[in-house]
């Protein structure tokens, strides 16, 4: 599933490039909003968040695609890698990728099973 975001002027650092916090903080959104769409009626929080690491510049302006993608259903957890574009960027390269990870929830807190 693909999610879109805009990077206005209010995001950036100092040095006029993105945050790495905002970047982090869309992920969990977007990877959520899928796996709530994937299993509705589901309680998930976010346990784990892989290789995290910030190779590519992003800058006031730039159209951001991620594409989310289901890895792995186990038992109670799900795991999705998602995969950061720009639009407008000439070539398909990759800015930031990382996989991520949600447990499933009861109303005790306690892992529950996914139902599918």
């Amino acid at each position: 599933m693909d999610h879109h975001k805009l990077v206005l002027p209010e995001f950036l650092n100092p040095g006029g490039s993105l945050f790495g916090g905002y970047l982090l903080k869309w992920i969990d959104e977007v990877a959520f909003i899928t796996a709530n769409l994937d299993f509705p009626g589901h309680r998930f929080v976010t346990i784990a968040l892989d290789k995290v690491t910030f190779k590519h510049r992003i800058i006031s302006g730039e159209i951001l695609r991620f594409h989310v993608a289901q890895q792995r259903l186990g038992n109670t957890s799900v795991d999705y890698n998602v995969k950061v574009y720009g639009e407008q960027r000439s070539n398909c390269e990759v800015l930031f990728e990382t996989n991520i990870t949600f447990v499933n929830t009861g109303p005790d807190g306690e892992k529950s099973p996914i139902e599918r």
